[in-house]
């Protein structure tokens, strides 16, 4: 039978526990929100809202095509300009994700005979890009500099090192600084994913590598994402003009996707905007993280520190992470569950979003509800 293999495989899943809902919210959902992106609390902000109303009555629904053909309005352009100016880089490239944009830098990057050292706690995107690159990968240990300059001492011809600023299951930040030198000592290029450092870390939110003094280095790339701190949603591409001009000629998922919808690159455009104008949002989020990362330890449960917006709870197990997040949500609160393969230490958690928007009353409450339901 055609496709038979997949009810052994929801079998398997339904007994480890791993099996996946979607779960559609409505749009005036009664829960408190600490499971989305959200950080800045943008996404439904009115002047994010009419950028996107804006956009679309301007230049329609979608973007009618992919970049090389019709989909690139003045209004991408504009995007790519200030988000490039924002944090701190030559230039900038939009993509329709932030996945595609992470698929991008990889595969684009990395070439036949070169070799990728790639962070063992990457986010699947840079993992797919690492498969998918022409390029041999070697994976390191988690956060691992030394281990970073070893692989490189191997290889003799071309190479890039692939990481998150800050990973997206415990929060942690890269040893960007230490990482950066490794690569200049053996020639290396680095590629960051900052979807979690923008419009968090940084002077006003420019992210990750604008606070470590490496955006604009001509041997850094950075890929972002629109859908967590802009409230919107996209991807782009951040490095030196001849990179990006590299990437319009060789990536495919830039080449052969169709262009970022226009209501999503004003909602991020009126977004960015409103982050330059009201820099207090990033020091704000950073400000809830610690709070409630202080708040849920005194309470006993164990919480990893956070370096920017992510909080996650370990969970005994993935039955008992799941039930814990069920139980949350039918007390009014919507967190984040985490379980294996996703977390690659194979321990299942709760994973919060210290959101700039959270007031103490909210937090208070959220706290207490995530420790009277612990399993």
């Amino acid at each position: 039978m055609a496709f038979g293999w997949i009810d052994a495989q929801a079998e398997q899943r339904r007994r480890a526990g791993l099996v996946r809902t979607l779960r559609p919210r409505p749009a005036d959902s009664p829960l408190l929100d600490l499971a989305s992106n959200d950080y800045l609390g943008l996404a439904h902000h009115p002047e994010v809202v009419e950028g996107a109303a804006v956009a679309a009555r301007t230049w329609g629904g979608g973007s009618t095509g992919s970049r090389l053909v019709t989909g690139t309005t003045e209004l991408h352009t504009e995007l790519e300009r200030e988000l490039a100016a924002f944090c701190g880089f030559e230039a900038a490239l939009v993509f329709s994700s932030g996945y595609a944009a992470n698929l991008a830098a990889v595969t684009a990057l990395a070439p036949h005979g070169s070799l990728i050292v790639s962070d063992a706690g990457n986010h699947a995107s840079l993992i797919d890009g690492c498969r998918l690159a022409r390029g041999t990968t070697q994976v390191v240990g988690h956060a691992d500099p030394e281990a970073v300059g070893k692989a490189l001492r191997t290889h003799a011809g071309p190479a890039v090192v692939v990481s998150d600023t800050v990973f997206s299951v415990d929060g942690d930040a890269a040893p960007l600084d230490a990482l950066a030198a490794a690569c200049r000592e053996h020639g290396a290029g680095l590629v960051v994913d900052d979807a979690h450092g923008l419009g968090v870390l940084g002077d006003g939110g420019r992210g990750a590598l604008h606070a470590a003094g490496l955006a604009g280095a001509d041997d850094v790339v950075a890929t972002v994402t629109l859908s967590k701190s802009l409230g919107s949603q996209g991807g782009a591409v951040l490095g030196p003009a001849r990179v990006i001009d590299h990437l319009v000629n060789a990536a495919r998922t830039f080449i052969f996707d169709t262009g970022l919808a226009p209501a999503a690159a004003g909602a991020a455009l009126a977004a960015l905007r409103l982050l330059r104008r009201e820099p207090q949002r990033a020091a704000r989020a950073r400000a809830v993280a610690g709070d409630l990362h202080a708040r849920l330890t005194a309470a006993g449960l164990d919480a990893v520190r956070p370096d920017a917006a992510v909080v996650s709870v370990r969970a005994p197990s993935p039955e008992g992470a799941v039930r814990w997040a069920a139980d949350c949500r039918t007390a009014g609160l919507a967190v984040g569950c985490f379980r294996p393969p996703s977390v690659p230490d194979g321990v299942s958690r709760l994973r919060l979003t210290a959101r700039a928007d959270l007031t103490e009353v909210q937090l208070d409450g959220a706290v207490r509800v995530i420790g009277g339901t612990r399993p």
